[in-house]
């Protein structure tokens, strides 16, 4: 029963979201989702680490970043001189693009993870800032390459080719919803696969014990890599999708207080669970235009954003989506049922490699 309500709500949930343009007339507030459903991307590949591994990267920026500025690049072509030998390549297409940016920020994200998955705490977190810090510097800095400060501007748009209908230019704010949208869904049903896989039991068993994990014989490394991969390779989706919305890039897409946004999200959401970022996403993607909307003093505005997210830590400590998972148990009289996320510390035989 309550799968069939999970499913009906998730149904809903996508029928609504597809239809609002249709009704929805503010193209303000449509470029808000926008922005905000690129941001749940990300707080969706982060959470596979910070959720699922218990991981936490406060560089996590690095790969939006990387994702980026190597589908902006990539498709508005360059030419470099390294040891006075000239690179040069030409512009190619945003969907290939785009690919490009995904293949290489998880090439980045297994580089990472090979070098400091040898430490853990806060170790890991100093190495994921530092990569984050270095990859903005070289965005800085780089000027034959980035333009530095000066930004990389008139990014393409992405282009479609459908059958007996031509090419379709995702430009405007309609169009870039709906890419949006399906890429938050495509995301969606990755990490959901990836966590229900004998690879995402193996990735919970780590956070829930390590040493008993260990002892058991998953290869720690191993899948700690892997989830590092895919959550940075999401990421550099997520940024890819970002550059040719906006169409200038500039390495203000570094700071630090985007991967803030995307703790933010995971925490107040529900680390650990699917929906969890989705939901912190909407919540603190939306809260600011909305206070907006009620003539609220800038300053006045960031002061209600951070004392709702500390309620909300304060008295949902596990996030939203577990207290309202929590809640509809007690309220249809289910007692003794696992939660709808895998946890525990048990470690099936199936994870074992």
């Amino acid at each position: 029963m309550s799968r069939a309500v999970s499913l009906a709500s998730s149904v809903a949930w996508v029928g609504f979201l597809v239809t609002l343009p249709l009704w929805m007339d503010n193209l303000y507030f449509l470029h808000v989702l926008i922005i905000a459903g690129i941001f749940i991307v990300a707080a969706m590949s982060l959470n596979l680490l910070l959720g699922y591994t218990g991981q936490l990267s406060l560089g996590h920026v690095a790969f939006f970043g990387i994702g980026a500025y190597a589908s902006s690049l990539c498709s508005l072509g360059f030419e470099i001189h390294v040891l006075d030998v000239p690179i040069t390549l030409a512009p190619k297409p945003v969907w290939f693009s785009m690919l490009v940016a995904v293949t290489f920020a998880g090439l980045c994200g297994w580089f990472i993870g090979k070098i400091s998955f040898k430490v853990r705490g806060a170790y890991f977190v100093i190495v994921s800032v530092s990569f984050a810090e270095v990859t903005r510097l070289v965005a800085l800095n780089w000027l034959e390459l980035t333009q530095g400060p000066m930004a990389l501007n008139n990014i393409p748009f992405l282009k479609f080719w459908f059958p007996g209908i031509g090419d379709v230019d995702i430009l405007g704010k309609v169009p870039n919803y709906y890419l949006v949208l399906g890429v938050a869904i495509v995301t969606y049903v990755i990490i959901r696969r990836l966590v229900h896989s004998r690879a995402g039991r193996a990735m919970i068993a780590l956070r829930e014990n390590e040493p008993l994990a260990t002892s058991v014989g998953i290869d720690v490394t191993r899948f700690l890599v892997l989830a590092t991969v895919v959550s940075a390779a999401l990421a550099g989706l997520a940024g890819a999708v970002y550059a040719h919305y906006v169409r200038i890039v500039d390495p203000d897409v570094f700071l630090f207080i985007y991967t803030v946004t995307m703790v933010i999200m995971v925490i107040t959401g529900g680390k650990g669970t699917l929906a969890g970022p989705i939901v912190g996403g909407l919540i603190f993607g939306i809260l600011p235009e909305v206070l907006r909307g009620f003539e609220v003093k800038p300053e006045l505005q960031w002061i209600v954003y951070g004392v709702l997210m500390i309620l909300i830590v304060y008295f949902l400590p596990d996030g939203i989506v577990p207290a309202v998972r929590d809640a509809w148990k007690r309220w249809t009289g289910r007692t003794g049922a696992p939660p709808a996320e895998p946890t525990g510390t048990a470690v099936p035989a199936e994870a074992r490699p």
